[in-house]
């Protein structure tokens, strides 16, 4: 997995912590965590994360996300714009 996607997922980490009534808010903060990097990082930056191997928390995230679909669906749904855009215009996918 790419670095950019293990800074997706692991923001994500942050909602392991939470019960399911903070599923939600921990989801979206952890969204919006993801969205800013994306935002204020340069494509260097991003390039250069690109190889860096997932934390244990971004490997717990991605479990987590894996194990749960409408989990899933939801942070990918907000951040998937943003940060598709971001590497495009990078050129980290074409």
């Amino acid at each position: 997995m790419n670095k950019t996607t293990s800074i997706a997922v692991g923001i994500a980490a942050l909602i392991l912590a939470g019960g399911a009534s903070a599923q939600g808010m921990l989801l979206d903060a952890a969204a919006d965590k993801v969205i800013t990097k994306y935002q204020t990082a340069t494509c260097d930056q991003l390039k250069e994360q690109k190889n860096e191997p997932p934390s244990d928390k971004q490997k717990e995230a991605i479990e987590f996300l894996r194990n749960d679909a409408q989990a899933r669906t939801s942070f990918i749904d907000k951040i998937a714009a943003p940060v598709l855009n971001k590497m495009f215009d990078c050129g980290i996918i074409q």
